[in-house]
């Protein structure tokens, strides 16, 4: 089994537990899947919604969402939230490979 594809379904499961909590969906929420529509289909996001949403996502994910990565198309369906939490957290991790192979290059010698 591929890691990226237990990452990618991690990731999922966290976003719609993260937007069942925010959006107080009472469940609703666990049974949506990546076609699920949101943006103006789930009367519960709205303007102050999609705000909690992505400031847990920053808690949840441990990331920071620069603001001029955030438009509408990102939350259009799960999956795009879940392709931009995921292109977010491969930044991430990015950065923190670039800066762990230097640290440990200097601690090396």
């Amino acid at each position: 089994m591929a890691r990226k594809g237990v990452s990618a379904l991690n990731i999922q499961e966290e976003v719609l537990s993260l937007l069942d909590e925010v959006l107080n969906l009472n469940g609703r929420g666990l049974q949506f899947d990546a076609e699920t529509p949101l943006l103006g289909s789930v009367p519960e996001l709205d303007s102050m919604a999609v705000l909690a949403v992505i400031h847990t996502i920053e808690e949840r994910f441990a990331i920071e969402v620069p603001d001029d990565e955030i438009d509408g198309s990102s939350f259009a369906t799960v999956g795009t939230v879940v392709e931009f939490v995921t292109r977010l957290s491969a930044r991430l991790e990015d950065q923190n490979g670039k800066n762990t192979g230097t640290s440990s290059s200097t601690t090396a010698e």
